[in-house]
């Protein structure tokens, strides 16, 4: 039998607390990661037909405020969505300037605001609320994560 000084259980309860932390952040970077991922892929889609597709044809897909909005605002609207999407995930991707990564959240946010109060204003609320709550909540998360919970480094 081997005996322990107390000096092994508190190095033992210190590395059991370490790797308790590194999986808790683990998790974290697994769900931040997942959320940039999805906002890249929903951001950069809607931007993408925004700046390509006519006014008509967003209606028809469904974006009947294609209509009503200056062709002009709704072609930076949906630059400043594909912005966002890149910006969400390239500097961490690539550890070049990575605090633009919370800086490119706090856009998409301001965007879902935005749209919120649009669409409030269209009577367009109940119908539009599910996606823009849902788009607000997980760029508020990932700006939120990037800054204080996983920030990522700079690699460059």
């Amino acid at each position: 039998m081997t005996a322990t000084s107390p000096g092994d259980n508190k190095l033992s309860a210190a590395s059991n607390m370490v790797a308790g932390q590194e999986r808790n952040r683990s998790r974290w970077l697994v769900g931040i990661w997942s959320a940039q991922i999805l906002l890249a892929l929903l951001f950069g889609a809607a931007g993408a037909m925004k700046v390509t597709m006519s006014p008509e044809a967003l209606a028809a897909a469904g974006m009947s405020e294609a209509l009503v909005l200056p062709p002009w605002l709704l072609h930076f609207i949906g630059l400043s969505e594909l912005a966002g999407a890149f910006g969400v995930v390239v500097p961490t991707l690539t550890g070049i300037v990575p605090r633009l990564t919370p800086l490119a959240a706090l856009g998409l946010a301001t965007i879902q605001v935005l749209a919120i109060g649009f669409h409030l204003g269209r009577g367009e609320f109940a119908a539009m609320a599910p996606i823009n709550l849902t788009l607000l909540g997980l760029s508020l998360i990932v700006l939120w994560g990037r800054t204080r919970r996983a920030p990522a480094g700079a690699r460059w």
